[in-house]
């Protein structure tokens, strides 16, 4: 068992904000920190170096789905202590490693551990807040955890240039085990009367009954095929940016900053909306923004007009969406399902960041060696987004006439 909670710290101190912020970018700064080194690891493990991102993805998304039912049976603390030991784990075995296979290997069990973070941190704000404070809650995490994909690349670069790409993991070690003490500061937000006393089996079954609440898979499909998009970015950018249109590798980095700064502006903007307007309305909003920024740049980079200039804008326009449409939805998503909020959260989790997997496999499938393929990826998939942020208002407008009715 875990010490006593008189260790705890306030769930509306700083300390409480800055830890779970932590636990949230643990998975982007476990990616980001080391993409520039990625060529010298592909050089020096002999191997493509891509699939160490690839592997992480995967473990990611298939771990949550074990956790989150864990987690409503047993409370969110014992997860966090068992994954963040295990991410340091998988930190030092990525550092040791000396083969391509090996640090896959590593990278699948680091994700393992990883995974917990992000996931129950979101299930901790839903067991404390209403959804409007939890929405509140959730802004202001993203806000302090978009430090973590603007600092690791910056970070990776200038640590690749006086050492090797093994310290890089043996900092994630150290991260991990700060991360590690840090759970036991945290209180338990999940009282035993709460959990679910099913069985395990029972509990996985659960996400039948999140795959059949149409509610919450609106909001969660809403989510995922936004990151579907996202990730298009992400995956397809270096090609570009570098490759396309020229820029030096060591800018990139401020490119793909910029970006991130327009998500914590908006996060920052959006504490302020959600006590203003419907979560609903937030949400369909952002992602019609979104939606109209992506389908100008597929028509940018189809049509071949604008130029680098355009594609920045629009996908700056794209992104800073992001503070707003991430909390809305996964907030609204949880509400959905209040009860196996850990469950739940699970499942937005795998599809969210399993979402990138299928980005890489299209630019992979169909890369015409110019922005296009990123371009309409981005552009598809956020209008799909935007289509389920009216089949939402459709059902929740269904389900209203269906009360007046009864």
């Amino acid at each position: 068992m875990f010490p006593s909670q008189v260790l705890s710290i306030k769930t509306t101190g700083l300390p409480f904000i800055i830890i779970l912020s932590a636990l949230m970018a643990v998975t982007s700064l476990s990616t980001d920190i080391y993409l520039p080194a990625m060529p010298v690891m592909a050089k020096d493990l002999q191997g493509n170096a891509e699939l160490t991102v690839t592997g992480f993805l995967i473990g990611f998304c298939i771990a949550q789905l074990i956790w989150g039912p864990l987690s409503d049976h047993f409370g969110r603390r014992m997860p966090l202590f068992v994954g963040m030991v295990l991410f340091v784990i998988g930190s030092v075995g990525c550092a040791l490693s000396s083969d391509i296979v090996q640090i896959v290997f590593w990278r699948v069990f680091q994700a393992l551990g990883a995974c917990t973070g992000p996931m129950l941190a979101r299930a901790m704000i839903r067991d404390l807040y209403s959804r409007t404070r939890a929405a509140h809650m959730l802004s202001t995490l993203m806000m302090v955890m978009a430090i973590a994909p603007i600092a690791g690349p910056l970070l990776g670069g200038q640590m690749i240039t006086v050492t090797s790409w093994h310290s890089i993991f043996w900092l994630l070690g150290i991260i991990g085990t700060l991360m590690l003490i840090s759970v036991f500061w945290l209180p338990e937000t999940l009282p035993e009367e709460k959990r679910v006393q099913a069985s395990l089996y029972g509990a996985l079954c659960n996400y039948y009954q999140l795959l059949t609440n149409a509610k919450f898979m609106c909001f969660t499909l809403c989510l995922t095929f936004y990151y579907v998009a996202a990730y298009a970015f992400i995956t397809g950018s270096p090609f570009v940016y570098i490759t396309y249109f020229g820029v030096d590798p060591q800018h990139y980095g401020w490119l793909f900053a910029f970006n991130i700064v327009g998500v914590m502006a908006l996060s920052i903007v959006n504490r302020r909306l959600v006590h203003r307007y419907p979560l609903e309305a937030l949400l369909k909003f952002a992602i019609f923004v979104a939606a109209l920024a992506a389908v100008v740049l597929a028509a940018a980079t189809g049509l071949g007009f604008g130029g680098i200039s355009l594609i920045v804008g629009a996908v700056f326009i794209f992104f800073c969406m992001n503070g707003i449409i991430s909390a809305t939805s996964t907030v609204c998503a949880l509400d959905a399902a209040p009860n196996i909020a850990g469950s739940a959260s699970a499942l937005i989790g795998a599809l969210q960041y399993g979402s990138g997997i299928i980005s890489s496999l299209l630019l992979a499938l169909f890369s015409d060696g110019t922005p296009w393929t990123m371009g309409w990826i981005m552009a598809t998939f956020t209008v799909a987004s935007a289509v389920m942020a009216l089949t939402m208002q459709a059902t929740k407008a269904g389900s209203e006439q269906s009360t007046i009715k009864n």
